[in-house]
């Protein structure tokens, strides 16, 4: 069994989310991942005991500079996924483990997507969580530069987030 290890930082000082749930809950979602679709991910082929992950809560202002100062765009982000090894092309494992990277999500985004009511979730947990699993899919590889891949992203997203009864958040 492969060990999960989800380190969570918060400073946004405006929504003290329960890091220890959402490290128990991300942990379902990438285990979900790895069963329904290791073979198609970053993961496949490589051989670990353990992956690891970061993520990271923070307001619009930092993406903002992430974006800025690492994606060349001038503009804020809900999410920003660093997929550290599934961007790098010249993978490995240390120590048994994979360090797939680092999710930034903009807290007051999820705020804001959730008042103009222009996402599917009911509640700003339920959007937290919505973006936690697409950014897990890109650390494992998985992108959507067309409808095509959109569409298997959003649908893979969809059924990981019923492992955490999403509905019920």
């Amino acid at each position: 069994m492969t060990k999960i290890n989800v380190f969570t930082e918060n400073i946004y000082p405006d929504w003290n989310v329960n890091e220890k749930d959402i490290a128990e809950k991300t942990k379902i979602l990438l285990k979900h991942f790895i069963n329904e679709l290791g073979e198609a991910s970053c993961l496949c082929g490589y051989i670990y005991k353990s992956i690891t992950l970061d993520i990271v809560f923070c307001d619009s202002c930092k993406t903002h500079e992430l974006n800025r100062d690492y994606r060349d765009k001038d503009t804020p982000a809900d999410i920003i996924t660093f997929a550290i090894f599934a961007d790098d092309e010249n993978r490995f494992v240390f120590d048994d483990d994979i360090n797939l990277g680092e999710i930034v999500i903009a807290l007051d985004k999820v705020m804001e997507m959730v008042n103009k009511d222009v996402s599917l979730a009911k509640n700003r947990e339920q959007e937290l969580y919505f973006l936690i699993s697409h950014g897990l899919m890109h650390l494992l590889g998985f992108d959507h530069r067309d409808e095509a891949e959109y569409n298997f992203v959003i649908t893979e997203q969809r059924k990981a987030l019923e492992c955490i009864n999403y509905e019920q958040i």
